[in-house]
């Protein structure tokens, strides 16, 4: 068997990989963060925490990130290549918007250690510090700054006929080698989501000690637990994605060489499928480590959803039911959300 054969058929095993992952991952994390944005927008308990509303946004940038990434599937599914190397505008808008998404999905993460770190504090005045107006603010100069700089170094990119879309910048390209990958997405966010959420669980560990109402201590350590599963999962997940990308902008492969460049394909679908199951990993992960979290789904999807999809189809049918009725309905839920 010849060295061009061998190197067609592992090119032609990273592209269905790639097409099935692809497919797997978008049902998944469709399904995921369509259900978090439900749960943390729907339940009253969740309106005025801080890092519910982190875990918001961070569910919409995933969202986000998966229309990315079904998009690239589909053009896979055509060309056999998700076509960044064929057409210049696609390929800078593929580093724009995954840049922008990889960064506010990083620090709304971070975000969300510090605030439980600040909140589950035995200091008075460490708790008052971090709000929801300040959570706010916060939130938006973030985004801000990822869409700014993702237009910036996504401009870099473009399409080299042997080498498909990359960096061509020298600048972008030390930049990337340097700061961005190395620090801006890896160490940085890696070591404040480490170090506040062990600092949020050594906290929550000691909260029995303080006067606190056990609707509030239950939702402390219930996030706490959330979020320490879902920052060990971030490490695990994007660093050897990382690594990787600092090694294929510096040393990229080119098509004149197939056995290397087929390779390097298997690989970065490889490596790309598990870096993104970060995107989608987050409910199933407090699905599976919160059995009060179960218990919250559930009350959305049969109490809420339900609900007022029977009410809907009722008032469609001309049957509005009672005030007193939706009143009691109500008041039903807000005290099985405290459960």
């Amino acid at each position: 068997m010849s060295s061009s054969s061998v190197s067609d058929g592992i090119l032609k095993f990273a592209t269905q990989y790639s097409i099935y992952t692809g497919y797997i991952t978008f049902t998944f994390g469709l399904i995921g963060n369509v259900l978090n944005l439900l749960v943390f927008t729907q339940l009253k308990l969740f309106r005025s925490n801080g890092c519910a509303f982190y875990i918001t946004i961070e569910s919409i940038s995933n969202l986000l990130y998966q229309f990315l990434t079904i998009s690239l599937t589909i053009l896979t599914s055509i060309y056999q290549d998700d076509a960044t190397g064929r057409f210049s505008f696609w390929c800078k808008l593929r580093y724009i918007v995954g840049q922008t998404c990889a960064l506010t999905t990083y620090y709304m993460i971070c975000f969300t250690t510090i605030d439980q770190f600040f909140s589950t504090n035995h200091r008075f005045n460490l708790r008052q510090m971090c709000t929801l107006k300040l959570g706010r603010y916060v939130s938006f100069i973030l985004i801000c700054f990822a869409i700014i700089h993702g237009v910036v170094v996504g401009s870099s990119f473009s399409v080299q006929p042997t080498l498909g879309c990359v960096l061509t910048n020298y600048i972008a390209v030390q930049y990337s080698t340097y700061f961005f990958y190395p620090i801006l997405v890896g160490l940085l966010p890696v070591v404040i989501a480490s170090s506040f959420s062990m600092l949020a669980y050594h906290n929550v560990r000691r909260i029995v000690r303080r006067q606190l109402p056990i609707v509030r201590r239950k939702l402390d350590k219930q996030i706490t637990a959330m979020v320490l599963m879902r920052v060990i999962a971030f490490v695990f997940l994007v660093l050897p994605f990382v690594t990787y990308r600092i090694y294929t902008i510096n040393f990229p492969v080119s098509r004149s060489m197939p056995m290397a460049y087929a390779i390097g394909k298997l690989i970065q679908a490889i490596l790309t499928s598990i870096y993104i199951i970060d995107y989608i990993i987050n409910f199933y992960l407090f699905i599976i480590f919160s059995p009060r979290f179960r218990r919250q789904v559930k009350l959305v999807l049969v109490k809420k959803c339900w609900q007022r999809w029977k009410y809907w189809c009722c008032h469609m049918n001309n049957r509005i039911e009672p005030d007193n009725n939706i009143e009691t309905r109500n008041s039903q839920i807000e005290s099985e959300e405290n459960i």
